[in-house]
């Protein structure tokens, strides 16, 4: 500790990829939900040259939290330091540095650095912050170096796609239905159950069973972060075999007919439960096609039940 109450900490790993590659995959906080598992959404507030304003929403020791941070760019140097501007309790003020260096033409190190302090300097308070961030260090850091090293691979496994369905209604009650999601088990046929929290105005936690085509039912836990009327994130953290990674989001966007609802998902496929589930020579483009339909079903599904719920309300 450099003065009373203030940690200071340090978390490096070394990944096989070019520095400059590393630098912008840290870069580019968009991203972030499928590549940090902890973090569930990034919006990018403000932007002026290396200066920007971004917002987070993350997990942190099991419990969903969001802070401000600014950070500045500095892609000469391979360094990003950042700031919280906003903090949550029991975090009074947190801020650190990512540092990229260049061990061969190859291979880097990544040094992640950490000061914060907790509020009112509680012991407490800074324990939980230890646990915290050396968790999210290592886990950030660690799925870094698995994304960079496996780039290529990701590429083929990682699809995104989007539905979309025209309602005459307006926004705001079609937004409303995807919101009350603890409304769905009467709602949505294919919903057996449905847990719904928001502690936080706008950070939701949605637990759902919900039934397959084959009248089984799967259970699956997300975090969702609403802005009103308008956009709904959500990243899922319990996911079925297929799925390493699931994120999307709700769009409501108004035009001269009503309003354009869309559903958005972001898939990465986990290739060694493939043959288990769909079969020994089932391929990668098969559990695309499977993972595509099943997800794309539900949300058109969903899209409908919310058209026939806003143009009733017209």
């Amino acid at each position: 500790m450099s003065q009373h109450g203030l940690r200071e900490v340090e978390h490096e790993i070394s990944v096989e990829a070019p520095a400059k590659a590393v630098y912008r995959l840290i870069a580019e906080v968009r991203n972030w939900p499928q590549i940090f598992p902890p973090t569930i959404y990034v919006d990018q507030v403000e932007s002026s040259g290396n200066e920007e304003l971004i917002r987070i929403w993350a997990t942190a020791n099991g419990e969903a939290k969001n802070w401000s941070s600014r950070r500045t760019l500095d892609p000469e140097a391979l360094r990003i330091t950042f700031r919280q501007t906003v903090s949550t309790p029991p975090v009074a003020s947190m801020g650190g540095t990512w540092v990229i260096e260049a061990l061969s033409a190859a291979s880097s190190r990544v040094r992640l650095l950490h000061d914060y302090r907790a509020v009112d300097d509680d012991p407490a308070g800074l324990k939980w912050i230890d646990e915290a961030v050396d968790r999210n260090s290592r886990s950030e850091l660690a799925a870094l170096k698995e994304n960079v090293e496996r780039a290529h691979a990701a590429e083929a496994l990682t699809f995104s796609f989007e539905d979309t369905v025209q309602i005459d209604g307006s926004a705001k009650d079609v937004y409303a239905f995807i919101d009350e999601a603890d409304k769905w088990e009467e709602r949505l046929p294919h919903v057996a159950k449905v847990r719904l929290d928001e502690d936080t105005p706008g950070l939701q936690t949605l637990e759902m069973d919900t039934r397959a085509k084959d009248g089984s039912t799967h259970t699956t836990k997300s975090y969702r972060v609403t802005f009103a009327h308008e956009k709904i994130a959500y990243k899922q953290v319990t996911l079925p075999a297929l799925m390493t990674l699931h994120t999307g989001y709700w769009t409501f966007q108004e035009n001269g007919t009503g309003v354009a609802a869309s559903s958005q998902h972001t898939v990465v496929l986990n290739p060694d439960n493939i043959a288990r589930i769909l079969g020994p020579d089932a391929t990668v483009e098969d559990a695309r096609e499977y993972v595509h339909s099943a997800l794309s079903t539900n949300s058109r599904a969903t899209l409908g039940h919310a058209k026939d719920y806003a143009e009733s309300r017209r």
